[in-house]
């Protein structure tokens, strides 16, 4: 199992950029196909809760190196170490 840890930028459609930490893992492809992917994105303080109303929606997940990869956000959760976001990729991991 693939993983990553580093800074990343969430993009929204409209351009809106969230920075924040992302914390991804992929599993081993299935019969050929394109390996499975998800993590978590923690918005930086400064981005504060992250985007609004952003479970449903499809972003792009920035790394620092310049890949991207389409991310689905699929909840967030809200505790006393910030917000959190879960995400499941779409296509091929960015990482």
């Amino acid at each position: 199992m693939a993983t990553y840890r580093s800074d990343s930028v969430l993009l929204a459609a409209d351009g809106t950029r969230t920075p924040g930490r992302a914390a991804l893992f992929a599993e081993p492809a299935r019969k050929g196909g394109v390996p499975p992917w998800a993590g978590d994105f923690r918005p930086a303080d400064s981005a504060g809760n992250g985007p609004k109303n952003a479970v449903g929606k499809t972003f792009t997940l920035e790394l620092p190196d310049g890949s991207t990869g389409k991310v689905v956000v699929q909840g967030v959760k809200r505790g006393k170490g910030g917000v959190v976001l879960a995400l499941m990729g779409e296509d091929a991991p960015p990482f």
